[in-house]
């Protein structure tokens, strides 16, 4: 066997929602409200909707184990890291978050809100560091087996008005780009978010937070329709729920 004969031979797993929970992502740009909107989404779903706090998991990419968050830290404070590299630690960062976090709370029935998943890396390593955005979500769906959320919120927001919120100092390595290649990362977004109109929610960032949220319910009515409130037993070490 030679390398040459590999070079096409990355088996990329079909798209596919988990089969039990339900499984919904936010996007954006840095400082477009995810955290926020995620957190009040959140607090709905517990006094509004009386879900148990334990069947809720929020997370983060990068980030949500502690092995993410040494790679974190490294992707967002640590020195210049090459745009290949990066993009691999993502995939490392998200297969990891995948099987042992959110895969396993699926399985049992619950209610995942992740703060960033694949179309982040999509978009900020494809477009932002000019790689090729096809191999990017390749590689993506690789590292998480084919697994995408049931619902993507994308809060989307001018740059101009994303520079203004983050301000002038404290700026991770992602942050501190420049307007050139945020304008690229939100374009990047949008165009992802027109070629899949069932998964995606476009929601205007900018209007004040209550009616961002507002937005937000009702784009998440219908899949939380698909949520039992209930948990069973993890499955025996079978991390991929469609098996």
């Amino acid at each position: 066997m030679s390398f040459l004969d590999t070079a096409h031979g990355l088996h990329v797993p079909a798209p596919h929602p988990p089969r039990r929970g339900v499984f919904i992502s936010f996007e954006g740009g840095d400082g477009a409200g995810k955290s926020t909107q995620m957190r009040m989404l959140r607090d709905h779903l517990i006094t509004d909707r009386s879900v148990a706090e334990d069947l809720i998991l929020t997370t983060r990419e990068p980030g949500g184990t502690p092995l993410g968050e040494q790679i974190r830290d490294l992707l967002l404070h640590g020195e210049d890291v090459d745009p290949r590299a990066e993009a691999l630690l993502y995939a490392a960062d998200r297969a990891h978050h995948i099987t042992t976090v959110v895969r396993p709370h699926l399985a049992r029935g619950g209610l995942v809100l992740g703060d960033r998943y694949l179309d982040s890396s999509v978009a900020y390593q494809g477009a932002g560091r000019a790689l090729e955005p096809s191999e990017i979500a390749s590689l993506s769906l690789w590292a998480v087996d084919g697994l995408l959320p049931h619902r993507t919120i994308l809060l989307d927001v001018p740059i101009t008005t994303l520079d203004d919120r983050r301000g002038p100092v404290g700026k991770d390595r992602l942050e501190s780009a420049g307007l050139e290649f945020h304008e690229a990362v939100r374009n990047e977004f949008l165009d992802l978010a027109r070629d899949d109109p069932e998964r995606y929610a476009v929601i205007d960032g900018t209007l004040p937070r209550e009616e961002v949220h507002a937005q937000v319910l009702a784009a998440v009515s219908e899949v939380l329709n698909l949520f039992d409130p209930t948990f069973e037993p993890a499955p025996p070490v079978r991390h991929r729920d469609e098996q």
